[in-house]
């Protein structure tokens, strides 16, 4: 499933093509994804402009210009193109190539814009994506986003607000970062990341990187800064393109190229001096990456 970077990448990719078009009709060709559409958002969308777009967490939103938000998710498989005038351009080196059979198009959006006409279209072979709509004002108390913690990389993370979430927790240190409550928008890989740039075991319990006192203790604010910057040169990078994801222009993320211990199973600790070899264990039935030798 695409991670915050991922989502970002395409959020990034699609502002262009996007921002200030007119929708001049908005295509459903069924009645659902994983979720049934909202009713009537083919005519809800249609002749709106759109402001702008955005994300929280894994969720990329499309604001228009009557106050609506259409909120949308990739699911697993999820995937939007872009295209022009009679052709469609998808330049790049593919590596895990995204689908392009058209019998997946299941959502169209037709545009006027300043540079002509042109189209943006959802692609989802396994249909785990989903769209929803929302007035812009009730977003947050949204069910998708009232419980969700701060973004990984805004102001109010930092190792004092995880000091209160973490203190006297025996959960996993992993388990508990992958709490969308504690974080918004972390996933399975960049925890990975960010625990072993930390030096940071997963299966350590979250309340022993704070103090009795309810203070973080140091080991907190490496921990922040390694998520800090994971997902920071993860964005940097275009995104992981583990699987199938692809930027919206049809090129590659190419940070899964730089993972230290995700999917290194058996492989050399890249920590210098370490001497230690990348295990995988199962947590929470998902797979665990890291360096039992240097990740403590």
């Amino acid at each position: 499933m695409p991670e915050l970077p991922e989502v970002e990448t395409v959020k990034r990719g699609l502002a262009p093509a996007m921002e200030g078009a007119r929708v001049t009709r908005l295509e459903l060709r069924r009645k659902d994804l994983r979720f049934p559409f909202p009713d009537a958002l083919a005519d809800r969308v249609s002749g709106r402009t759109i402001v702008s777009l955005g994300r929280r967490a894994k969720y990329l939103l499309v604001d228009l210009d009557d106050g609506n938000t259409l909120i949308s998710h990739l699911g697993m498989s999820g995937s939007f193109r872009i295209e022009e005038g009679a052709g469609s351009a998808t330049p790049g080196e593919f590596h895990h190539a995204r689908s392009k059979d058209e019998k997946h198009d299941h959502v169209v959006f037709h545009l006027e814009a300043s540079g002509g006409p042109r189209r943006v279209i959802y692609n989802d072979p396994r249909r785990f994506g989903f769209m929803d709509m929302v007035e812009r004002a009730d977003l947050a108390a949204h069910p998708f986003f009232r419980d969700l913690g701060p973004e990984p990389t805004g102001n109010e993370l930092g190792a004092a607000y995880l000091a209160e979430r973490f203190r006297d927790k025996a959960q996993p240190l992993k388990s508990a970062l992958l709490d969308q409550k504690n974080i918004a928008g972390l996933g399975n890989i960049y925890v990975c990341e960010a625990l072993w740039r930390s030096h940071l075991s997963p299966v350590r319990a979250a309340g022993t990187l704070v103090t009795a006192g309810g203070r973080a203790k140091e080991q907190l604010n490496l921990l922040v800064a390694a998520i800090r910057d994971v997902i920071a040169d993860a964005i940097a990078a275009g995104g992981s393109s583990l699987r199938d994801h692809i930027q919206t222009d049809g090129s590659l993320g190419y940070f899964q190229h730089s993972f230290s211990v995700y999917d290194r199973e058996g492989q050399a600790c890249r920590t210098p001096g370490c001497g230690g070899t990348v295990a995988r264990i199962v947590q929470a039935g998902r797979s665990t990456f890291y360096c039992a030798t240097c990740q403590k």
